[in-house]
């Protein structure tokens, strides 16, 4: 037998793999065969056992993930909270410095001028004593002047016959009154001016002293 015929033997015997027709299994049929009740097969207990404890390990950890996540949130939050109100704050603290600012400019405007209503005061007594024409002018020209100070929140302070007060009043003089209420205001040597609240120059009087005590 050559060896042709020992490779492709006689035609009665074996077909070689991959030699002749092919044979496909039928449609449906399984692959291979399936013991019955595979699905059925018993669990380790142990393996079991070690799979639930990976599971709520797992489980854990990603609890206290979770749990670490929303500190870390909450710690945002609030400084992000801390954050807007230091802003307010800053920006309070700047609004009124600014304000406090624009009123002691005006403030020194209107203490630049008091010497020249000071003055206007002294030429109105003095016309008013000499029986001048020039009072009417005169007072015309202070009103006016000092409508200017009113309208940018500037007052005076004119105490005659009112209860000393130290804050508002500079005390150049005693006076021994025994008919009028202790520490009364009984002249005005100069008066005294205030804006928005502020004392700018305290009026400088005459006080009593030696009346009767005030109620």
């Amino acid at each position: 037998m050559t060896r042709r015929e020992a490779r492709e033997g006689d035609a009665g015997g074996d077909v070689p793999y991959g030699r002749g027709p092919r044979h496909n299994p039928p449609a449906g049929a399984p692959f291979g065969d399936v013991p019955a009740g595979a699905s059925d097969f018993p669990v380790d207990p142990e393996l079991e056992g070690d799979l639930g404890a990976e599971l709520e390990f797992r489980g854990d950890v990603m609890e206290d993930e979770l749990e670490a996540a929303r500190a870390e949130a909450a710690d945002w939050r609030d400084k992000a909270a801390r954050a807007q109100a230091d802003f307010e704050n800053t920006r309070k603290r700047l609004e009124a410095r600014h304000a406090d600012e624009v009123a002691r400019a005006g403030e020194r405007i209107v203490l630049s001028v008091l010497p020249v209503l000071d003055d206007l005061d002294a030429a109105i007594d003095h016309a008013v004593g000499d029986g001048s024409d020039l009072v009417d002018g005169l007072d015309a020209v202070r009103r006016k002047l000092f409508g200017v100070l009113e309208r940018e929140g500037c007052s005076a302070i004119d105490p005659f016959g009112e209860e000393f007060d130290p804050a508002r009043h500079n005390a150049v003089q005693m006076r021994d009154d025994a008919e009028v209420a202790d520490h009364t205001v009984v002249e005005v040597f100069q008066k005294g001016y205030e804006m928005h609240g502020r004392v700018l120059r305290p009026a400088m009087v005459v006080v009593s002293t030696g009346g009767p005590a005030r109620e």
